[in-house]
């Protein structure tokens, strides 16, 4: 996995940066026009960020790395900003994060690759992400009162990964998040397969995993992305 040493991020920065959608939203891109990396590589095509844009960014998130240097320890915001600066698609992924409420931050390094570790660290699920089926199978299920997405087709087209159960409570471990709202995170095949999805949250002090039919979509509940860069 990744090293602890995280940073917890608050969220008075993210008023540097207000798009007006998130960027799947702002190139009016419905679930079902393109897959995974194909659909963003349209969305970036069609709103390319520009320098002000991406310096923007980075100023958000190099405050929310210095205000809180207790939560990252050993990691420097120099090694970040060299990792980020120039790539396009760890940029385009950071900006649909903060877009979408989730308050990116720096949690840590991946012991294996040596890359920074990107999180959603909102204290509650993000607000752009809510009222939202697991997946598109789920989403196709649905014959009427269909959710505006899923969360892995969300996740894929703003290139990045669903929180696995065990990330989730590492996560938690640094601070209280998801304690009135609940988050979908990645459901193993055995239990997707028979119809079933995972969520979590945190409540009376401690984390919980919870199973829902992935069909199923509420105004609560949203889901957590991780980025390596």
């Amino acid at each position: 996995m990744y090293r602890s040493g995280l940073v917890w991020f608050i969220s008075m920065e993210s008023a540097i940066v207000q798009p007006a959608k998130n960027t799947i939203d702002a190139v009016h891109l419905a679930p079902g026009d393109f897959p995974g990396k194909e659909r963003r590589r349209v969305a970036g095509e069609q709103r390319a960020m520009r320098s002000t844009e991406r310096d923007e960014l980075l100023a958000v998130l190099k405050a929310r790395f210095v205000r809180n240097t207790h939560r990252h320890e050993g990691i420097a915001w120099g090694d970040v900003e060299a990792r980020v600066v120039d790539n396009i698609d760890a940029l385009d992924a950071l900006r649909a994060m903060e877009a979408s409420g989730g308050e990116p931050d720096v949690i840590g390094r991946d012991e294996k690759t040596g890359q920074v570790v990107f999180c959603d660290c909102s204290t509650q699920s993000p607000a752009g992400r809510r009222s939202i089926c697991y997946d598109r199978e789920a989403l196709e299920s649905r014959k009427e009162n269909k959710p505006k997405d899923s969360a892995v087709d969300m996740a894929s087209a703003m290139g990045i990964d669903l929180l696995t159960e065990a990330e989730y409570r590492e996560l938690q471990q640094l601070g209280e998040f998801d304690t009135k709202t609940s988050s979908w995170v990645k459901t193993p095949a055995d239990v997707r397969s028979l119809g079933g999805a995972l969520f979590c949250d945190r409540r009376y002090g401690k984390v919980f995993v919870y199973h829902n039919g992935a069909e199923s979509y509420y105004a609560a509940r949203g889901f957590r992305g991780v980025l390596r860069a």
